[in-house]
């Protein structure tokens, strides 16, 4: 697998969005049933992200992934 590097401006535009609102209606993000605290958002029409809310205000960035594989193990 190659490595990855991201400059400060991808990483700003890449987060942004769900930064500062999590629930933005583009994101489509919905809990995740079974899986208590984990939501959901919409990457595209096939791919999905994982993520967990900390009780400190803070978005743990869990899985991402075409969407049954992802929502598999959330």
């Amino acid at each position: 697998m190659p490595e990855i590097e991201t400059t400060e401006r991808f990483e700003q535009d890449f987060l942004r969005l769900l930064a500062e609102d999590p629930r933005h209606p583009s994101l489509q993000t919905k809990p995740i049933q079974g899986a208590k605290g984990i939501y959901e958002a919409r990457i595209d029409q096939s791919y999905r992200m994982t993520y967990q809310r900390l009780s400190n205000n803070v978005l743990l960035l869990r899985a991402a992934g075409k969407h049954d594989e992802t929502l598999k193990k959330p």
